[in-house]
C-alpha cells in the first residue's frame, strides 16, 4: 500500500500566538468570577505586558475595578499562572521627583530585582525603583560601535549604566566615570558593572554632577566636611579629564553643559554627546544630509505571544524620517554656538565647536523627537 502523510496542523498565525496567552488569562479570570464575570471586568483585563525573566510587569490601566480587590491573592495567582510568571507587578505613573522614579507595586513575589540583556550586555536592576528605557535600543547599539579606545569618558547622567557599559564593553573606553544621584540606580549600577567584568574600569560618583558648574561648589568649605552628595567630589575629580562626555538625559540636558565643558580635556577638547527633545512642526521640509535611520518599531512592537517587550515612552508612536529636518539642524547649531561660548567663557580662549552627527532616538510624543547631538570641542590653537 502507498504511503499516505498525515494532515498537519497548520502554524498559528504571529497575531494568533499573540492571543493565545490574552485569551488564556480572560478564561482563567472568567473560571474565577464565574457568574460575576461581567464586560466591564473583560474590559479591565490587559491585553499585553512586559516580561522580565519569571516577573511581568502589568500597565497601570487594568485591573482597577472594585471587584478585583475581593479576589485577595487568589487574583493575582491566577493572572501569574495564566502567564507562566512567578512574580507580578503593575507600573504607576512616572514620580516627578527629577529622577524618573517609576511608581511601581510588587503584586506577588518577595523583591522586584529583574535582569535583562541587550547586545550582550547584562543589566540587573528592581522594576520597583528603576526605569529600564528599551526605546534607547538603537543609541546604545551607536554607542557600541563608537571608536573609543584608550579615552576616558564620563557619564553624566549614568542611571543604572544605559550607556556607560556599552561605551565599556563594546566600544574599548579605557576609563569611565559615572555620576548617578539616585540610590536606587546606583546600587544597580554597581552591581551591572561587576556582572559585565569592567568594575575596575568605573568609577561611580555618587552626587548631583549638576553643582560642577556655576558658584555652587565653590560655596563647599572644606574637603572633610564634604557629604556623598556634596558637589567638591566633582569639583576635584572631574576637571580636564575626559575624551568623551555623554548628557543622556530627556527631555533636556542643558543644565549638564557647563560641567560636560569643565570635565573636558583642556589642551585637546572632545566629543560631546547631547540629548535633547526636539519639536518639530507636522510637515518639515527634510534637508538633504542624511542621519542614521532610526528604528522602525520592531523592537517596540508586540512580541509574539503578547507581551510589550519594548514600549515607546510617553506614548510616542510617530515614524522618523531618515533625514535631518530644519528644527533639528537650527537646535544643533544654537546649541553648538552656546557650548563654544561656555568653553572660551571657561578657559579665557577661543574654542571651536563642529557637528559631527545628529541622530533621531526615538519619537517621545507627538511631532517631539529624541535627538542625540554629537559634537566636537576643540581649542584653537594660538
Amino acid at each position: 500500500p502507498c504511503a499516505t502523510s498525515l494532515p498537519q496542523d497548520p502554524v498559528p498565525s504571529r497575531a494568533a500566538r499573540r492571543q493565545m496567552p490574552a485569551q488564556k488569562l480572560r478564561d482563567e479570570l472568567r473560571r474565577l468570577l464565574g457568574k460575576s464575570w461581567s464586560e466591564e471586568l473583560e474590559r479591565d483585563v490587559p491585553h499585553a505586558w512586559q516580561r522580565h525573566g519569571d516577573l511581568v510587569l502589568l500597565s497601570e490601566d487594568c485591573f482597577r475595578a472594585a471587584s478585583w480587590e475581593k479576589l485577595g491573592s487568589a487574583l493575582w495567582e491566577t493572572v501569574a499562572s495564566a502567564l507562566g510568571a512567578q512574580r507580578l507587578a503593575r507600573r504607576g505613573r512616572v514620580l516627578p521627583d527629577g529622577m524618573r522614579s517609576p511608581s511601581v507595586t510588587l503584586l506577588l513575589g518577595q523583591d522586584g530585582w529583574v535582569e535583562h540583556v541587550d547586545n550582550g550586555i547584562r543589566y540587573t536592576f528592581d522594576v520597583t525603583k528603576c526605569m529600564f528605557s528599551p526605546g534607547n535600543i538603537t543609541e546604545k547599539l551607536r554607542v557600541a560601535s563608537l571608536p573609543c579606545s584608550g579615552e576616558v569618558l564620563v557619564d553624566l547622567y549614568a542611571g543604572i549604566g544605559y550607556f556607560t557599559l556599552p561605551y565599556l564593553v563594546h566600544a574599548a573606553a579605557a576609563f569611565a566615570h559615572a555620576c548617578e544621584w539616585n540610590n536606587h540606580a546606583v546600587e544597580a549600577l554597581r552591581r551591572n558593572l561587576a556582572l559585565n567584568g569592567v568594575q575596575d574600569r568605573c568609577h561611580i560618583h555618587h552626587g548631583d554632577s549638576r553643582q560642577v558648574s556655576g558658584a555652587a561648589w565653590l560655596r563647599t568649605p572644606h574637603p572633610q566636611v564634604a557629604s556623598p552628595l556634596s558637589p567638591l567630589s566633582f569639583q576635584l575629580e572631574l576637571q580636564d579629564i575626559a575624551d568623551r562626555v555623554n548628557l543622556g538625559l530627556i527631555p533636556s540636558s542643558e543644565e549638564g553643559w557647563p560641567v560636560a565643558c569643565r570635565v573636558l580635556k583642556k589642551g585637546t577638547g572632545g566629543v560631546l554627546h547631547i540629548h535633547h527633545n526636539v519639536e518639530t512642526l507636522p510637515s518639515p521640509a527634510p534637508l538633504q544630509a542624511p542621519v542614521l535611520q532610526a528604528e522602525q518599531g520592531s523592537p517596540e512592537g508586540a512580541g509574539s505571544d503578547g507581551e510589550v517587550q519594548h514600549p515607546m515612552e510617553d506614548g510616542g508612536t510617530e515614524t522618523l524620517g531618515a533625514r535631518i529636518r530644519p528644527e533639528w539642524q537650527r537646535w544643533a547649531e544654537a546649541t553648538a554656538a552656546r557650548i563654544r561660548g561656555l568653553l572660551a567663557e571657561l578657559h579665557g580662549q577661543p574654542w571651536r565647536t563642529s557637528i559631527l552627527h545628529i541622530e533621531a532616538v526615538k519619537s517621545y510624543a507627538p511631532h517631539v523627537h529624541h535627538l542625540v547631538l554629537d559634537l566636537e570641542c576643540r581649542p584653537t590653537l594660538p
